[in-house]
């Protein structure tokens, strides 16, 4: 069953780019935005992440916390972590868990192919956490700003 908004999500651990377990409910009293993407250093994730790190202030300013997910191992979060110098955590989600989870882990058509993986979205939880507000199947491009203006109308 995939959470929905309104309802308390789940809680879950997860290993970070610096190996470390990582908790949901760490963060508790932030605003959580948890964006899931198919694959490191590919360019629309590229971009996605690059567009978080550029507003990661304004997020701050906020009290939001910014934490990226995809089925990428460690040593592939730690390479693209360095190589952008991205200011917050990229979580492990290898067996997909956490994907299911959101409803994310989909089928996927591309040039008449099917395959399964992450159709990538954003999700925002409030500092009790609860999810307040889902982007599902995003454009890339302009994204960043629709989840900070969304936190700063909806959530400040």
């Amino acid at each position: 069953m995939t959470v929905e908004v309104g309802q308390a999500v789940q809680d879950f651990e997860l290993i970070n780019n610096k190996g470390d377990k990582v908790q949901l409910s760490d963060y508790k009293g932030s605003h959580i935005v948890l964006y899931f993407y198919p694959k490191d250093d590919t360019p629309g994730c590229t971009t996605e992440a690059c567009d978080f790190r550029d507003n990661h202030e304004s997020f701050q300013e906020l009290d939001a916390v910014i934490l990226g997910i995809s089925p990428d191992s460690e040593e592939s979060h730690k390479k693209f972590n360095d190589k952008h110098d991205l200011p917050f955590e990229l979580l492990v989600d290898e067996d997909k868990q956490v994907a299911e989870q959101f409803g994310v882990w989909q089928l996927k058509k591309k040039f008449g192919n099917e395959s399964m993986g992450i159709v990538r979205s954003t999700f925002i939880i409030d500092k009790e956490g609860v999810l307040r507000k889902e982007f599902r199947n995003i454009q890339v491009k302009g994204h960043v700003d629709k989840a900070l203006n969304y936190i700063r109308e909806e959530l400040s």
